[in-house]
């Protein structure tokens, strides 16, 4: 039983390629009575045409980064000026009510 959690963690490893789990385990000892184990498994997932299934690359992995075309990078330029103008307006907004309330005459 042993034998075979190693076998699927490798296989965890591997995602799910049972010639690669079994590369893997070549270098790790066994426990005793592992190597006929392994050896059925193997033999059967021969038989099963399963033995070096191919997924494919990993989904989960980062994808391929795309090239940044003209297009997005005006809009991500005119973005970036739209924030800043709103940030500038913002702070002479606040300049202009603060200078306001100081230089009130209170009567």
């Amino acid at each position: 039983m042993q034998t075979l959690d190693l076998v699927v963690a490798e296989l965890g490893k591997t995602r799910d390629n049972l010639k690669e789990a079994v590369a893997s385990l070549s270098d790790k000892p066994l426990p005793p009575g592992g190597k006929p184990v392994l050896d059925e498994l193997v033999a059967r997932a021969h038989a099963q045409g399963v033995y070096d299934l191919d997924y494919g690359p990993d989904p989960y992995d980062k994808p391929p980064v795309e090239s940044l075309d003209e297009g997005t990078a005006g809009i991500g330029a005119l973005l970036a000026l739209s924030s800043i103008a709103a940030v500038g307006l913002a702070i002479a907004a606040v300049v202009i009510g603060i200078n306001a309330i100081l230089h009130t005459s209170s009567g």
